[in-house]
């Protein structure tokens, strides 16, 4: 197991001034995302408002080094953009934390290749959206095994997979699969291929009907792809996703979780406000369940900017025994993370009550819940708990 390295050797240390302009360009983003976040969700549509301000103001790029054309954002500032548009978009937030993820894929494995890095140039020149196709029929969400393979000839390949699900498949630019080495190769002997639309065609197998998360469009496709081999990733994919994949995916999951309970934190707080002011002197019943909610989301937060120092100090190390505790770290977060997420907007909705169970209140909590019960599904809390006492049965440390 090769220990996480999350991009942080391809990103700047952001100056003050250029962490602030990519905050303020997300909060316009997110300003507009708020704007259209209960017809994204009522309709089940691609954020396209979101993503045109997102694409004007060169953030889908944000990661990528300057040298590329990108910002050479930190994870740490992309985190924060995550949990910007949280607070506004739990769709857009969610979209924009999946494409960042497979940027991060590209910047720490695809250094080797020069077609990934013209692939990272253009995702900074051209704003392309990046998506994922890891799960697969049959297997599910075992993100660590493949169904298909990889069928070279020549300097060619071609692919097929069944995927139960890729997230806003339809309106990405890219998709980064998984897919078995080739046709005699192991489930768990995989590689990581990336196809741009040109590449590749998708059949719809299902539609997005959902209890929330509704605007990420996360229909089953047919993929057929077929590129040159080039495309294929030198690293195999079982390294990129013990370096990269799942400690990013944890993260920005994590940040963005954040940013949705602490839009429920904040409508709970005015909720409470209000209510004090119209009886002064006398703390209305909600008051220990709103103190609760701060002091929860305040240990959300703090453990999220925990796992990205952990990240950094950790970065330049190599042992097992750290890649070991590394992993169990990064499964601790987000388990801790999807739950207690979904606690303190339950807390917020007793503190708001009627107003925050209504639809169109200024209180209204029902899409932050039903939002946030993706989070315990995404590659399932019971998988990974399962996973955690592996790693805790094989290490000495």
């Amino acid at each position: 197991m090769s220990t996480p390295k999350v991009a942080l050797a391809h990103a700047n240390p952001d100056g003050a001034l250029a962490t602030d302009a990519l905050i303020a360009a997300a909060r316009e983003a997110g300003d507009v995302a708020r704007r259209f976040a209960d017809a994204v969700d009522h309709e089940a549509r691609f954020p396209h408002e979101a993503f045109a301000v997102l694409r004007e103001k060169r953030l889908l790029g944000a990661m990528v080094p300057a040298v590329h054309g990108g910002s050479g954002a930190s994870l740490a500032t992309v985190a924060e953009i995550c949990r910007t548009l949280g607070e506004h978009c739990a769709s857009t937030g969610m979209i924009y934390a999946m494409h960042q993820i497979q940027v991060a894929c590209l910047l720490d494995h695809g250094a080797g290749s020069a077609w990934q890095q013209q692939l990272l140039a253009r995702v900074a020149d051209e704003q392309l959206l990046l998506a994922s196709a890891t799960s697969e029929e049959a297997i599910g969400g075992a993100l660590r095994s493949s169904g298909c393979a990889v069928n070279v000839e020549g300097d060619r390949f071609h692919l097929l997979k069944m995927a139960p699900t890729i997230s806003y498949g339809a309106h990405a630019d890219g998709i980064l699969i998984t897919a078995r080495r080739h046709a005699d190769a192991s489930p768990s002997d995989q590689v990581l291929v990336c196809a741009l639309k040109a590449d590749y065609t998708l059949q719809s197998l299902n539609t997005w009907d959902t209890l929330g998360m509704r605007g990420t469009c996360s229909n089953g496709f047919r993929l057929e792809a077929t590129g040159h081999v080039d495309q294929v990733l030198p690293v195999p994919f079982g390294e990129i996703a013990d370096a990269t994949m799942t400690p990013v995916s944890h993260i920005l999951w994590s940040a963005l979780w954040v940013g949705i309970s602490s839009d429920a934190v904040s409508r709970a707080k005015t909720f409470f406000q209000g209510q004090a002011r119209a009886r002064p002197g006398q703390l209305p019943p909600s008051a220990a369940r709103v103190a609760e909610a701060v002091s929860m989301l305040q240990m959300m937060e703090a453990r999220v900017d925990m796992a990205l120092e952990r990240q950094r100090a950790r970065h330049a190390g190599s042992s097992v025994s750290a890649a070991f505790a590394l992993a169990a770290e990064m499964n601790g977060l987000k388990t801790a993370m999807s739950t207690m997420a979904l606690d303190v907007v339950q807390q917020a909705m007793l503190v708001c009550g009627m107003a925050g169970y209504k639809h169109g209140t200024p209180f209204s909590l029902g899409r932050h819940l039903r939002d946030l019960w993706s989070a315990p599904l995404m590659i399932n809390n019971d998988r990974i708990q399962t996973n955690t006492a592996n790693l805790l049965l094989a290490d000495r440390s």
